[in-house]
């Protein structure tokens, strides 16, 4: 079984290389993500190094910086289950609609699961 300090630092530089993979992408310094962000050059650096562990609060600055979701974030640095992620809402959201027949219902819950499976 993997220990749990390993784990979380597993993350943490999957987290850290997600955000300079995802800076890069943009053609963005780290200087002027950490700007975005409101936090210094060094700490973001120690964050994309894999070396911190950066706040709830924090990652949410680092994804409207970058232009991407929060949730992403949340996900890599182990906040937030992907799984979990909203595909209960949808499903209810389907189910609820008056102007949907039954078949049509199934329909779309098929092409959801589906696009959910293949994009895990």
């Amino acid at each position: 079984m993997p220990d749990v300090r390993e784990e979380i630092e597993h993350r943490l530089a999957d987290l850290g290389e997600f955000i300079r993979t995802q800076r890069n992408v943009a053609q963005m310094s780290v200087r002027k993500l950490a700007e975005l962000a409101g936090v210094s050059n060094p700490y973001l650096s120690q964050i994309e190094r894999g070396l911190r562990r950066p706040s709830a609060e924090i990652l949410q600055q680092i994804a409207k910086g970058l232009q991407i979701s929060a949730e992403t974030l949340y996900e890599r640095a182990g906040i937030l289950d992907p799984d979990a992620r909203g595909t209960h809402g949808v499903r209810e959201a389907i189910a609820a609609d008056p102007w949907l027949t039954p078949e049509q219902q199934q329909a779309l819950l098929n092409v959801y699961e589906s696009f959910v499976a293949a994009h895990r």
